[in-house]
């Protein structure tokens, strides 16, 4: 149990002291950032102000996510958490994707938005429901999953992620907008579909 349990950690690694700020500029490269040093620290080192901020959703897939991880905020290094807001134009949607290094988890406050995700193979099953302002549904860690507005007017979901840097795989974009490209016979081969539909989708990205 003893050498079990040590091996029973979070997403990121435990804090050694009461905060590290990160020094995005140190000379020292870490997995994750350096400190700051704690005498030089700031109140605004562990502040951001923009969440009340409807983002613009004008662009291809009608939504816009604005994140709080620690590359907007400092004070999050080796705390193990991050946050976002996701705004959605009417019927936006917020792609396939996935979180490497986090779990998510989700509140609509406001409209109506259809969430999901995808369990892993081989049963590929999806998991998906209808939320309401006030809801709450989590993704878990490393699993493909995506957001619809479902109404007709704007709609607002905040998410927290149980990772200061969770990263983001958009599935679209990892395969078709892959630099240099994903050679298109291997991808029509994998989607069973014409070298020249590949084509068409790799255009686009």
């Amino acid at each position: 149990m003893l050498i079990a349990s040590s091996f029973a950690t979070a997403s990121d690694n435990s804090p050694l002291q009461d905060f590290c700020v990160a020094d995005p500029n140190g000379p020292v490269l870490v997995n994750g950032f350096a400190c700051k040093d704690a005498k030089l620290v700031q109140p605004n080192d562990f502040f951001f102000s923009g969440l009340h901020l409807m983002g613009n959703t004008s662009n291809a897939v009608g939504s816009r996510v604005t994140p709080v991880t620690v590359a907007q905020l400092p004070g999050l290094n080796t705390l193990g958490i991050s946050m976002a807001r996701i705004d959605f134009a009417p019927w936006g949607i917020n792609p396939p994707h996935t979180h490497p290094r986090a779990t998510e988890i989700l509140t609509v406050i406001e409209g109506s938005i259809q969430v999901g995700f995808v369990t892993s193979n081989p049963e590929v099953r999806l998991i998906s429901k209808v939320l309401a302002k006030g809801d709450v549904f989590v993704f878990p860690e490393g699993l493909v999953h995506f957001q619809k507005n479902v109404g007709y007017g704007n709609a607002v979901a905040i998410v927290g992620l149980s990772s200061q840097n969770p990263g983001v795989i958009t599935v679209a974009n990892a395969v078709f907008g892959a630099k240099p490209d994903i050679p298109n016979d291997l991808l029509a081969k994998a989607f069973q579909v014409d070298v020249k539909v590949v084509d068409l989708i790799q255009s686009k990205f």
